[in-house]
């Protein structure tokens, strides 16, 4: 396909959110300012085109939004958890895919994964949260490897409630991804019970 017509392409959710992360780079490494962060990041939520995402990159990517149109298909792959001014809650009683990505906008995203059978391997999950918050509740014996930024935000581990710790060979959890104005919280809890129906008691 031709570039013209690549640039009047749709963009998804995964489009949008690889400019934005080039955004966050370039504001780390003193490139542009807050201000202009936030009124490119305007300009990029409400991208509709490829075409539109242009002006907000030209400055600062050789090879124009396009180049960035699989710049994180790597990561992007298993299943996603939105928020959107809003919230979301997601309990994994089953097998937890290999990635998985949770994006926060103006809301919040919590995911438990106490339940979830977690099979030996990488095991990653991508946390973006933007003026949002995104909670990852994770049981007290899986190890966890944060290797995410925070940029006017948190990210990283919140307050434990359980005594046990990660044992040696557990699986391992990966946490990539940012927080700008907002926070991405690992938690380690103990896994409660379940609780009994009171139907059929006498």
């Amino acid at each position: 396909m031709s570039e013209p017509n690549r640039s009047a392409m749709r963009v998804a959710d995964s489009d949008r959110e690889n400019v934005a992360r080039l955004l966050y780079e370039a504001m780390g490494a003193g490139r542009i300012t807050t201000g202009e962060l936030e009124t490119r990041l305007d300009a990029v939520y409400a991208a509709k085109t490829f075409a539109e995402f242009e002006p907000v990159v030209a400055d600062l990517s050789p090879g124009g939004a396009l180049a960035l149109s699989h710049a994180g298909d790597g990561d992007q792959g298993g299943r996603r958890s939105f928020a959107v001014m809003s919230a979301t809650t997601r309990r994994f009683d089953g097998p937890l895919p290999p990635k998985h990505v949770s994006r926060a906008f103006w809301g919040s995203v919590r995911l438990d994964l106490r339940r979830a059978r977690i099979a030996a391997g990488p095991r990653t999950i991508r946390a973006v949260a933007i003026m949002g918050g995104v909670k990852i509740v994770v049981p007290e014996d899986l190890a966890v490897d944060i290797r995410g930024i925070g940029l006017m935000g948190r990210f990283g581990t919140g307050r434990r409630t359980g005594r046990r710790g990660p044992v040696t060979g557990a699986p391992v959890l990966r946490v990539t991804g940012f927080a700008w104005w907002g926070s991405v919280k690992v938690i380690r809890k103990p896994l409660e019970p379940r609780r009994r129906s009171s139907r059929g008691r006498g």
